[in-house]
């Protein structure tokens, strides 16, 4: 709550209505999961248009082969998400690494949460392409999958997704992947 005080204190332009949100040169944070993220970075100064809870219910209510898994939603900005996948000991394939589908299945997700950060709740958007390159070992322990929009136009976003063992800087793996987004609801 200090940092918000703080933040709120020396923000340079009004946070445009948005109550649990300061902005500080770029960056924005979010009075209630305490996540801050780079703007400028993401590409844009916009807010998402569902937040970490709305995420969360989506996979809780219609993506229930993440929910099963545990997945759930760290943080939601504007074309970025982060979700972390709690390690359980039957992800663990013979060499006591995670299993490629588990990861596949959290960047995808995360793919999908990115896109609806920034089109709203369209869930009829759909994975059209997904490549993943797998770079280390899987450690067992949590999985976080932080994925970025890289261009989003009228019928398509393309994003990238860097997964991590929690604990590891190195990432176990890189995806990148296309959704295709309907016309009829994206353009109402």
């Amino acid at each position: 709550m200090v940092m918000i005080e703080l933040l709120a204190r020396e923000r340079k332009k009004d946070d445009g209505g948005h109550g649990s949100w300061v902005h500080l040169d770029g960056r924005f944070l979010s009075a209630y999961t305490g996540a801050r993220w780079n703007c400028k970075r993401a590409g844009t100064t916009t807010m998402p248009k569902l937040s970490v809870a709305e995420f969360d219910e989506i996979i809780r209510a219609e993506l229930p082969w993440a929910h099963e898994m545990g997945m759930r939603t760290d943080t939601i900005g504007s074309g970025t998400a982060r979700l972390r996948l709690p390690f359980k000991t039957s992800m663990v394939r013979p060499g006591g690494v995670i299993a490629g589908p588990m990861i596949m299945a959290l960047a995808d997700a995360c793919m999908f949460a990115v896109a609806m950060s920034r089109i709203g709740k369209i869930k009829l958007a759909v994975t059209t392409s997904f490549n993943i390159n797998f770079l280390h070992r899987a450690s067992p322990s949590d999985l976080i999958a932080e994925g970025r929009i890289l261009k989003l136009g009228r019928r398509l976003a393309v994003m990238d997704v860097t997964v991590h063992s929690d604990g590891h800087d190195e990432p176990v793996a890189h995806a990148t992947g296309t959704y295709s987004i309907p016309p009829a609801e994206r353009d109402a």
